[in-house]
């Protein structure tokens, strides 16, 4: 039987569970296995509280909606919303960027960057500009420049901007990182949770970490009371609020530094395999 890497001492009261989706409770063919539905659904039946805490929208959340228990929230678009996922995604919540911040990063970013692309993600869908890449465009987006994406007719009358994304062509994506942090860093929060050279901008301040930190306030539960798993940067600051932590064996460099251990990689179950481990040493 396959068991953690790196398994740790679990604290004496476990409350919740927070992890992220892509490349850790999903497979790479984004599928929930039969094995992960079970272990989400024991820990729930044990009081253990889920909270999937990810970079997507609410509105890809189908994959996971039927695995949600009991409180039906999560955490999407790197804590700027909080849904209902029994309620189809209705936002509860939401830790908006500010436009003329926005506006501020993007000119930083066309400066430092040159050849940059952007998409504004909203509260009602994405929109992006004629040269962001085709990964997973609304057919009822509007395309235009940034600027004109991100200007309102009436101040404070428009959706909420939950992320902008960047994109360049060229970068690494760890070399794009650091160089939007040095020029930009002082406005916004910025990480990354792709493959690629596309960065996730949200509200300074704004992260996983902050989100989850503020619902687990609103139910008495303190850090040392929550597990989480991760696998990019845009996990780092999650993992490392989280009183006991997994980066996934698939994980990125920085994961694996910020979390108290390891697991095994996503295609493997690794998030299954710890809450079995969790539920068998309540058990014991």
């Amino acid at each position: 039987m396959t068991s953690a890497t790196d398994p740790l001492p679990f604290p004496a009261t476990v409350r919740l569970i927070a992890t992220d989706l892509d490349g850790t409770l999903l497979r790479d063919d984004k599928s929930v296995s039969d094995r992960t539905v079970a272990a989400l659904a024991a820990a729930e039946e044990a009081g253990i509280e889920v909270f999937f805490v990810t970079g997507r929208p609410a509105r890809w959340m189908d994959v996971v909606s039927a695995h949600v228990h009991g409180h039906g929230l999560a955490i999407c678009a790197n804590g700027a919303a909080v849904v209902d996922l029994h309620s189809g995604g209705k936002l509860l919540e939401a830790r908006p960027l500010e436009r003329e911040t926005a506006l501020d990063v993007v000119r930083t970013l066309r400066e430092a960057a040159p050849g940059t692309s952007f998409a504004v993600e909203l509260s009602t869908g994405i929109h992006y500009e004629p040269d962001y890449p085709p990964f997973h465009l609304d057919p009822g987006a509007t395309v235009a420049a940034a600027e004109k994406l991100l200007h309102e007719e009436e101040p404070g009358t428009a959706a909420p901007v939950l992320k902008l994304l960047a994109h360049h062509s060229e970068l690494t994506p760890d070399g794009f990182l650091t160089l939007a942090r040095t020029a930009a860093g002082g406005l916004a929060s910025i990480t990354r949770s792709s493959p690629t050279a596309l960065l996730e901008v949200s509200g300074l301040g704004v992260s996983k970490a902050s989100t989850l930190a503020l619902c687990c306030a609103e139910r008495g539960i303190s850090s040392d009371e929550v597990v989480a798993f991760g696998d990019m940067p845009n996990d780092v600051e999650m993992l490392t609020w989280a009183g006991t932590s997994y980066a996934m064996g698939n994980a990125h460099p920085d994961v694996i530094a910020a979390a108290s251990g390891r697991t095994v990689a996503n295609n493997e179950d690794g998030v299954a395999v710890v809450i079995e481990q969790i539920l068998a040493a309540r058990r014991a």
